[in-house]
């Protein structure tokens, strides 16, 4: 008969064998379809060549995915009589974009591959990678491996998104609930150094706010008037189409478009940081590279968990 203590060991190997081959790893496709990558990557590279604002739609994608339930591509899905879909969501309605820049990078991975074996998580997870780097931020190895959603919340969209209207405690703790630390928080935020924002989500912030260099409340309302052009849309800093660090350079000198991006440099914890990565463009890529890979193993789906979706639209059935 068997000692307690070897069937505790038996226990514990076969549980460590089980997380080690469930575990997400950068080389997941190197044997299963060695093309994936390189495909995801000049996909990428020719949508942002044909519209530069696509590399932040890209990276924003990911993130409103990965902070519903985790990075299971369930953004992606469409509305049906059984899915409540969080494209629906009050963050994301009207808003997200680059579904069929994934639509493209899946149909042509699939094909390239012989079948549906690169799952929609996954291929959000290299967008945004490679998104970034297209605009001029620097790589890291993305972990691979993921599997995609059956389902959808559009409630717990509207419940976990950070919204631009929230003070640093309110950030602190939707970050904290997601298992990221204040630094993720800055660091992720820094990827508001692309794209654009519409006037609605500010207009707010350029009008009411103490902790805002007037000169540019002026500039931003001259395109974002206090009644109508709700959807005009004003660059999240100087540089937009550039991953750079003039978005911290910005909160320094209170220029943060969202109440959300000031309130990081406003007097409270955060504010060293902000100041260390306006100053330190190379810490700010070592810990948005950091923070991006934590963000991208928020609860995975692995092994015989979820599907690899046909569609990134659909469900298999």
């Amino acid at each position: 008969m068997a000692s307690r203590g070897h069937i505790l060991l038996q226990i514990f190997v076969l549980s460590t064998l089980a997380t080690t081959a469930f575990s997400l790893n950068p080389h997941y496709y190197a044997n299963i379809c060695p093309k994936a990558l390189p495909t995801i990557k000049k996909l990428v590279e020719a949508a942002v060549c044909k519209e530069r604002r696509m590399g932040a739609s890209l990276l924003r994608l990911h993130f409103h995915d990965c902070f519903v339930n985790g990075c299971d591509a369930s953004i992606l899905l469409d509305p049906t009589p059984t899915i409540d879909s969080e494209k629906n969501a009050d963050p994301n309605k009207n808003s997200l974009r680059g579904f069929e820049v994934i639509d493209q990078i899946k149909a042509e991975v699939d094909k390239i591959c012989g079948g549906p074996v690169v799952s929609c998580a996954d291929i959000l997870v290299v967008a945004a990678r490679d998104s970034v780097v297209a605009l001029g931020g620097s790589s890291w190895k993305v972990q691979l491996g993921r599997r995609d959603s059956t389902t959808a919340n559009r409630t717990q969209a509207n419940l976990d998104l950070p919204s631009p209207l929230m003070d640093l405690p309110a950030l602190i703790n939707s970050f904290k609930n997601q298992g990221l630390h204040q630094k993720n928080l800055v660091a992720l935020s820094g990827g508001h150094t692309i794209g654009f924002a519409q006037c609605f989500t500010f207009r707010d912030r350029i009008y009411n706010a103490k902790n805002i260099d007037p000169a540019f409340a002026k500039q931003r309302q001259a395109t974002c008037p206090l009644i109508g052009g709700n959807t005009t849309l004003a660059p999240l800093d100087p540089t937009h189409a550039v991953f750079d660090t003039a978005y911290f350079n910005n909160l320094v000198k209170q220029r943060g478009l969202f109440n959300s991006d000031q309130a990081l440099f406003n007097g409270g914890s955060t504010d060293k940081l902000v100041k260390t990565y306006s100053s330190y463009p190379e810490a700010f890529s070592h810990d948005f590279a950091k923070s991006m890979i934590k963000m991208g193993n928020i609860k995975p789906l692995t092994g015989n968990q979820g599907q690899i979706r046909v569609n990134c639209k659909r469900v298999n059935y």
